[in-house]
């Protein structure tokens, strides 16, 4: 009976994530979800996978904050199952950074959630990738092309992090094979989901005019193309995939 393959997805409790754990679950893999606030939903999330086949999925916390805590959790997630096929570094704040207000907290944040991490796990997993032939999948963003306002610090960890997939793509090949994922307007912020007045309506049909096909993406368009990398991509690597709906043409 051939082994399951193990997927290791960081910030994989809700949202981009949790579709990606699912499809990912769907097909036959084994699901390490990472996740640092949203534990009770990872854990639901677990309970899902599990019901469906016993012991196929575990949550594990970490504070990418952390330097020890984001080693430990590679140390971890490598223990559970006993390998790791697929590293997909979702993990991701998100939040405004005018010039004149950003913080060093902020600058550290960011950066640690959204690359830091990214890279030390890429780091600390590339001997176990390298022995599996594996995959890194990185979601990047749209905006590293076309800056998000006010959003500084977040644009640039997110360049950082489009660079260093190009990057490791070279310096992990033939072995492992690194890509990105640029999404667009796949969910509505959540801030603007729990308000449904005027001035929501008005920031939504702006988005939606500025989209080519005329709606937002479904999270299924973004855990679809990255378990295309994994599986089906045998001779694709650094390579950052916008899925926008044509927007960044606009």
């Amino acid at each position: 009976m051939t082994e399951s393959k193990v997927v290791l997805v960081t910030g994989a409790a809700k949202r981009i994530g949790a579709s990606i754990a699912r499809t990912f679950h769907s097909n036959g893999y084994k699901i390490l979800i990472h996740a640092k606030n949203s534990m009770l939903e990872a854990k639901n999330l677990c309970s899902e996978f599990n019901r469906v086949k016993k012991n196929t999925a575990v949550a594990l916390c970490a504070d990418f904050d952390s330097q020890s805590e984001t080693i430990e959790l590679a140390n971890t997630a490598l223990s559970y199952f006993g390998r790791i096929d697929v590293l997909i570094n979702n993990a991701s704040m998100f939040y405004p950074t005018p010039l004149i207000e950003a913080k060093p907290t902020d600058w550290d944040s960011l950066f640690n959630s959204n690359v830091k991490a990214a890279f030390f796990l890429s780091q600390a997993l590339y001997p176990e990738l390298t022995k599996r032939h594996g995959s890194i999948i990185n979601i990047v963003d749209a905006h590293v092309d076309k800056p998000l306002q006010n959003h500084v610090l977040y644009n640039m960890a997110k360049s950082a992090l489009k660079s260093m997939t190009k990057t490791l793509s070279l310096e992990m090949a033939p072995q492992v094979r690194v890509n990105g994922i640029s999404p667009g307007a796949i969910l509505w912020p959540e801030d603007l989901e729990q308000k449904h007045n005027e001035e929501t309506q008005s920031i939504q049909k702006e988005i939606l005019d500025s989209i080519p096909m005329k709606r937002i993406g479904s999270t299924e368009d973004i855990s679809n193309l990255a378990y295309f990398f994994a599986e089906n991509g045998q001779y694709i690597t650094g390579q950052i995939i916008k899925v926008d709906g044509g927007r960044s043409l606009s």
